[in-house]
């Protein structure tokens, strides 16, 4: 305000009294417009002016934060010159010394963009920004440099912020002093900062780095680790960090005070009554009379109780518990206090985030609507319905509270991408090299139809095949598919062509439910060396036949009540289908296949997101004797990807009597324990440990075999995508072993 006054005086000797302006001008203006200048002091020719005046006027100049410097002369007459000398424009703002991922980040935190007239507190508060920005990730001692480069005569200038990031400050230590019930092993997957592990680097491996921003809510966490255990009277302090800058490590300290660990005494559940089944909830509870108290069950008892009211239409249900530790016996007695609120009904659904699929597409999969009573069942099976299509890479539904009784529920979807064109590239140790190309869309033009073409090449298989599905024919819970194939396997004895088509007509049989009936057309023509093999070249017509035509239909009832398409977590998915051949064609014989999924989920018991898996897959053929010579390429067989890992695909079967060749089992019997656990998660890549177990034979399961291993699962943008290392166990003399696979696009 000093320099305003001063500025002032210029003017003050003929400008004291008032004065009528015969002109305004403005002199040094080079981004702002004389019209724009003059509106913002209000002053113009013909006004009436003091030093007062003039004085706020440059007040309001300064406000616009538009000039370095100002100052007004009387030129005489009456006649106003405005002197300005204007900030720089920002031309061009660059951030060096950070890594490309970094950029975008920073570049939004410091708030300097071009076109803006520059400020040098803005750079000095963006500067600051950039400092805090890398001590919340546990970069200390970060320096950072403006540098101004003026650009031309305009007053424009490049403004280079160089930033010299600082070092990671490491945990060498972390100690609870006054534990005795739990060590720094039990708290530590809890916890935001860890002490440093060997082999940092490695993924799996603490790295130590300090995270600031976490270090206050720790120990929050470590108590919340003893209320899991039974403490309620743990206390434990705010940490302790001595850093020792000159090496960039710390040591972290914790006080706890234990307490004496509590057991569950009474529970009960205070509600209105007959609104539910007390007894029969507090049965199945996580929590029981004489456990250990564990707040985390706690809370998932209050989420049972909440979802059993919920249900009844009680959206805005609270159940408040309250815990009364008797410190003499040492229990825990829990009264969970239920207020259930009014009932809701659905205003409306909206459907949000698609821009190409259908919203209809998507609300059919919504099991509530308009004018119906809220259910939190429906709100959650609607959820994983959504994720099941495979449209959606991420649905949330969010519930607007309207008034006490009403809402409106938003179903948030991310699209996932549906079409792609591409092709792939691989290796197996049995296929050997693997080369696919494919063009598909699982959702075309957003209205949840589903077409592909695709082929397949390696050593010994060449197939592919068009298809086209809708899987809700006139948005009913009717589904109706199609698929044109053709196979060529080189299947180590013999040369076996098919050509078909596959119709599948399915419905809805309730929420998780489907029944199917399909039709196979195919021709099957089966081609034995009588050079390379003239033992099994000799029994043509015996157990084999050059051409066969195959008439089938196949009844199918199936389940699935997972929770995601490509990569389930929780539920089952079960199938079973039976194939009876001999409605016309050649080929007589009924096939049943019967398919079972499990998958269980562990991130809401141990915080991190392991899955564990266990698939099941039998098969049954029947036939008469004077029909099995139609059987030979319809016969099942053990080993790949798709039952046995370890060993080659199809590789393990009963044999010809006598003679090594593989002539397909009647019975098959394999199993999978599966455990998937995070590699890269922006990648979406997951590793899994793996152990296979089958069993096949003619008149009984009398072929044992079993593998092991590790495989790689990668969501990538072609689809998913499996690397499979395994070793195969109960291995016997002749088997053909397979230590690499490459899969795409299968489920894992």
């Amino acid at each position: 305000m000093k320099k305003v006054t001063l500025l002032s005086l210029v003017v003050a000797g003929s400008l004291y009294a008032a004065t009528t302006l015969s002109s305004v001008k403005f002199d040094g203006l080079v981004y702002l417009s004389p019209e724009m200048a003059s509106e913002l002091i209000d002053i113009k020719a013909g006004d009436t002016v003091n030093v007062e005046k003039i004085n706020e006027a440059v007040k309001l100049l300064h406000k616009q934060a538009y000039f370095e410097d100002i100052w007004v002369e009387d030129v005489g007459g009456g006649n106003l010159v405005f002197h300005v000398k204007e900030k720089p424009v920002i031309a061009k703002v660059d951030f060096d010394g950070i890594s490309e991922n970094d950029q975008e980040e920073i570049r939004t935190i410091a708030g300097v963009k071009r076109g803006e007239v520059f400020d040098q507190e803005k750079a000095e508060l963006a500067k600051l920004k950039i400092i805090k920005f890398y001590e919340d990730k546990g970069y200390f001692d970060t320096v950072v440099e403006i540098q101004k480069s003026p650009l031309t005569e305009k007053r424009a200038l490049a403004l280079d912020f160089i930033i010299n990031r600082g070092e990671n400050v490491v945990i060498k230590t972390v100690k609870l002093c006054g534990s005795k019930a739990l060590d720094y092993d039990d708290v530590e997957p809890n916890i935001a900062n860890k002490s440093a592990e060997m082999l940092p680097w490695m993924w799996g491996f603490n790295d130590g780095k300090l995270r600031i921003n976490d270090l206050e809510g720790d120990s929050a966490r470590i108590r919340d680790t003893y209320l899991q255990k039974g403490y309620l009277d743990c206390e434990v302090s705010q940490p302790f960090l001595k850093t020792y800058l000159d090496s960039y490590s710390a040591d972290l300290t914790y006080s706890v005070h234990e307490g004496e660990q509590y057991k569950v005494g009474s529970i009960a559940i205070e509600i209105p009554e007959g609104m539910i089944d007390v007894k029969e909830v507090i049965d199945s509870m996580f929590l029981a009379e004489g456990k250990v108290f564990n707040v985390a069950k706690l809370r998932k008892d209050m989420e049972l109780i909440e979802t059993k009211v919920a249900d009844l239409g009680y959206a805005f249900v609270r159940v408040a518990p309250d815990v009364k530790s008797d410190k003499e016996k040492h229990l825990a007695n829990i009264t969970y206090r239920v207020l259930p609120g009014e009932k809701v009904t659905i205003n409306s659904v909206r459907i949000a985030g698609n821009s190409r699929t259908i919203d209809r597409v998507a609300r059919r999969e919504v099991f509530l609507a308009s004018g119906d009573l809220y259910s939190r069942t429906d709100v959650k099976d609607s959820k994983n319905a959504l994720k099941r299509t495979s449209y959606f890479e991420d649905v949330e539904i969010k519930e607007e509270r309207l008034s006490k009784n009403t809402m409106d529920l938003v179903v948030n979807v991310k699209e996932a991408a549906t079409g792609s064109i591409g092709g792939g590239i691989g290796y197996g140790s049995s296929d050997g090299l693997l080369l696919s190309a494919n063009l598909s869309d699982s959702n075309i033009f957003g209205s949840g139809l589903k077409a592909g073409i695709d082929v397949e090449r390696s050593d010994r298989e060449l197939n592919g095949g068009i298809s086209l599905s809708n899987p809700r024919l006139f948005d009913s819970i009717y589904s109706l598919s199609g698929r044109l194939y053709a196979t060529d396997l080189d299947n180590y004895y013999y040369d076996n062509k098919k050509y078909g088509l596959n119709i599948v007509l399915g419905r809805k049989l309730g929420r998780h439910w489907g029944a199917s009936l399909g039709y196979i057309l195919e021709k099957s023509e089966l081609d034995v060396s009588a050079t390379d093999y003239p033992a099994l070249y000799a029994l043509k017509d015996v157990i084999w036949t050059p051409d066969v035509l195959k008439s089938a239909i196949v009844p199918g009832i199936s389940f699935n009540n997972t929770d995601d398409f490509y990569l389930p977590r929780n539920g089952i998915n079960a199938s079973s289908t039976l194939e009876i051949a001999g409605l016309g064609g050649d080929a007589k014989y009924i096939s049943s296949v019967s398919k079972f999924a499990i998958y269980y989920g562990l991130q809401d018991l141990i915080d991190y997101d392991l899955i564990l898996r266990y698939k099941a897959q039998f098969k049954y053929l029947s036939m008469s004797d004077e029909d099995e010579k139609y059987a030979f390429g319809e016969k099942f067989y053990m080993g790949g990807v798709r039952s046995i890992r370890g060993y080659e695909s199809n590789s393990i079967s009963p044999r010809l009597s006598g003679y090594e060749y593989l002539i397909g089992g009647n019975t098959m019997f394999a199993n999978s324990v599966e455990m998937s656990f995070p590699l890269i998660e922006r990648l979406k890549m997951r590793g899994a440990l793996f152990f296979d177990y089958g069993m096949i034979g003619e008149d009984n399961l009398n072929i044992k075999r079993a593998g092991t291993g590790v495989a790689i699962e990668w969501i990538s943008p072609l689809g998913p995508i499996g690397l499979v290392f395994a070793q195969p166990l109960m291995e016997e003399k002749g088997d053909r072993k397979a230590s690499f696979e490459f899969t795409i696009g299968q489920k894992f």
